[in-house]
Formats: C-alpha cells, sequence, structure tokens
C-alpha cells in the first residue's frame, strides 16, 4: 500500500465506514474480502481443529464453493484492495490460480495474500508460480504474498503442526519460494507464526531462523479461540503479560531492521508494529481500544458460501448464505441478519486482537492510522 492508494482508494471508503457506522449513508464496499476457499486441511495443529474436522468427515470438501458460483460471487461485490486468501489449506485446490483470475478479473485487489501450511512443496512452487502469471495478465504490478507457517524450529514445529516431518517439508517450500521471488518482483515470501502457550519460550529462536534465512517478512499473531477453527474454549492463548512481553522484544527487532527493508515490507512492518501495540492493549483490557469494523470494512466468506463479518465469529454469526441468495454478496450485507450481527459488534459485545480485522480497523482510527505514518518516516 503506498500513500496515493490510500488517498485514492482506501480513504473514501474509511469516509464512508465511519459515517456508515454512526447510522449515515448506506454500506460501503468492503475494503479486505477473505476467502476461506476449501474446508481441506491436512494439519492436525493443535491451535485449530479444522484439520480434525476434515479427518472426521472428508466429505465437507464437497460444500466448497465451485468456481461457476465464486464467478457470480466476485461479480456481486464490486472493487475491493484486499483479497485474503484463506483455509482449510488454500493450495489443496489445484484450481486456485483460476480462483485468482476471477479475482483480479471481477474484484481489482491491489494486494493478494495466501498463506500455507507447506506440506506440499511442489505443488505449492507450481501452482504459485501459475498464479503470479494469472496475475501479470491482469497487472503485474500487483503484490502476491504467500505466507508459509512457522510455529517452531524442528520438531517443535511438527508438535505443534500435527505432522511429522512438516519442518522438512517447510525448509523446502521457503527454498521453492525464494527462487521464484527472484524473477517475479511482484511475489513476496513471508513466514508466519501463531503466538501461543505451547511455543511462547521458542520464539527467538523462531525469529534468529527466519532472520537467518534473509526472509523481509515475518509477522506473529496472537492464537485465538474462533468459531472458525472449531477451538471455542481451548486455551491456547497466552497471557496479556506474556503476550506484551514477547511483543515488545519482537516490536525492537523490527524497528531495528526497518530503515533496511523494501518499501512494501517497510509499510507493512510499520502497520504490524501498530498492530501489536493494538493486541496487547486489547488482551490487557479485554474491550474493542478502537471500533471494530467487522461486516463494513471486512468480510469472510466460508467455503461453503456462507458470509461473516470476520472469522471469530463466524458459524455464530453468519451474516447470510450466497447459495440461499442468488450469490449476491450485496443482498446479504443489505440484509436485517447483516444490520443485527453489525449492531452486535457495535455495541462492544465482541473484542479480539485478529489481525486481517485490526489491520482494517487501525486504517480507520486517525490516532493509529498517524502510528503507522510514524513508523514508516521515523522507525
Amino acid at each position: 500500500m503506498n500513500a496515493r492508494d490510500y488517498i485514492q482508494r482506501i480513504l473514501p471508503k474509511v469516509i464512508r465506514y465511519k459515517a456508515f457506522r454512526s447510522g449515515v449513508g448506506k454500506v460501503a464496499n468492503p475494503i479486505t474480502l477473505t476467502y476461506s476457499v476449501t474446508a481441506a486441511c491436512q494439519s492436525l495443529c493443535k491451535t485449530c481443529n479444522i484439520g480434525a474436522k476434515f479427518f472426521e468427515d472428508p466429505k465437507r470438501r464437497q460444500q466448497d464453493l465451485r468456481l461457476d458460483e465464486i464467478e457470480k460471487i466476485f461479480k456481486s461485490i464490486g472493487q475491493i484492495y484486499f483479497f485474503n486468501i484463506s483455509g482449510g489449506e488454500p493450495f489443496i485446490r489445484k484450481d486456485l490460480p483460476q480462483i485468482i483470475d476471477l479475482a483480479c478479473k471481477y474484484l481489482k485487489p491491489r494486494i493478494i495474500h495466501t498463506p500455507t501450511n507447506a506440506l506440499m512443496p511442489e505443488r505449492i512452487r507450481d501452482l504459485t508460480r501459475q498464479s503470479l502469471e494469472t496475475i501479470a495478465a491482469h497487472d503485474r504490478h500487483i503484490p502476491f504474498t504467500v505466507k508459509p507457517s512457522i510455529d517452531g524450529v524442528g520438531a517443535i514445529h511438527d508438535e505443534i503442526r500435527g505432522i511429522k516431518g512438516n519442518f522438512n517439508k517447510l525448509e523446502k517450500t521457503i527454498a521453492y519460494l525464494k527462487e521464484l521471488e527472484q524473477n517475479h518482483p511482484n511475489f513476496h515470501l513471508e513466514l508466519g507464526t501463531v503466538v501461543s502457550k505451547f511455543n511462547v519460550d521458542h520464539l527467538e529462536k523462531i525469529e534468529d531462523y527466519v532472520h537467518s534465512l534473509e526472509i523481509q517478512s515475518y509477522r506473529n499473531e496472537v492464537a485465538e479461540q474462533r468459531a472458525e477453527f472449531y477451538n471455542l474454549g481451548d486455551p491456547i492463548t497466552p497471557d496479556a503479560a506474556t503476550y506484551e512481553h514477547l511483543m515488545q522484544s519482537f516490536a525492537a527487532k523490527i524497528r531495528k531492521n526497518l530503515g533496511n527493508k523494501r518499501q512494501l515490507a517497510k509499510v507493512t512492518e510499520a502497520l504490524r508494529l501498530a498492530y501489536y501495540d493494538l493486541a496487547t492493549r486489547i488482551l490487557r483490557e479485554k474491550r474493542q481500544v478502537i471500533p471494530c469494523y467487522g461486516g463494513i470494512s471486512n468480510i469472510h466468506i466460508n467455503y461453503d458460501g456462507g458470509v461473516w463479518p470476520c472469522c471469530v465469529l463466524g458459524y455464530n454469526k453468519e451474516m447470510g448464505s450466497l447459495r440461499d441468495n442468488n450469490y449476491d454478496v450485496q443482498l446479504i450485507l443489505r440484509s436485517n441478519q447483516a444490520r443485527s450481527v453489525r449492531q452486535y459488534i457495535k455495541d462492544g459485545n465482541c473484542a479480539c486482537p485478529l489481525a486481517n480485522q485490526s489491520y482494517s480497523n487501525i486504517l480507520c482510527s486517525p490516532t493509529y492510522t498517524a502510528k503507522v505514518i510514524r513508523n514508516v518516516v521515523k522507525p
């Protein structure tokens, strides 16, 4: 994201979001769309039960939206800014490049992002290459980021992710993606860690490992109980004091290296610095520190066509089903059910440090946007 994009594409929507949340005007297109492309996942993570659910019932994958359904849905949305692909494991879908093609055609995103569990190195490499070719056919300047998960170094990673040999496949995936990065200026390799009670004592080792690979972008987010993950009630989240201590150390390292980053990585890291401060406060104060625009600035489409305000509320606060509403997202966003969900959020009934939503909330907050700008200008 650059200054021109913020002024021309994001700021006008932020003004509309703030007005709409105050009861003025109509709901505007979201700037962020997250789409869980499949119910399938091979991982058995300690922090997420999507994989366990899939192994219990592999037929869940038969509910994944088809390409013709996805095209109708994307047509109904209009332009967005961030297109976040999610899962399950996104690379299980061999038609992932075709989904990205539809996104570029109808959503016109300026940033495309997907995570991966790194369990299929060759397929991840090949589908990433195909996706980059697809993006280039529309606009070769659109950044495409792939974020393999790293929750530990060596055996600890395998233990947390629930699959023996996962770390070796992660290293292979990283090597493949680093090769692609050399030949595709718009491709960005990230690594990401879910900070949980299972790895809080190993974060420094993970950071040192990531820095040894000379990877430009590394992010972490706190492990959460989410309806999407089927883990409500699981004791996985570090306490606020522990998380705050870890983030202070992590932020210090980011600031130390921020000046050497490429422009996109610099802006991204500056935004994450603001996020770490916000997430710490939310965990400590247990409230919406700044207003949440879930269901307004961001929406989440589930693999089966359910539309959510976010993946934390997920199934518990679905705004509607696209298969029941002629695949029309705008129709769902104007529904009474969606209004009720947005009111639930506005009334402060939930407070979480969900990263994707927090980034949009930061862009809608003058105070936190100023922090991002300060981080870019003066690390």
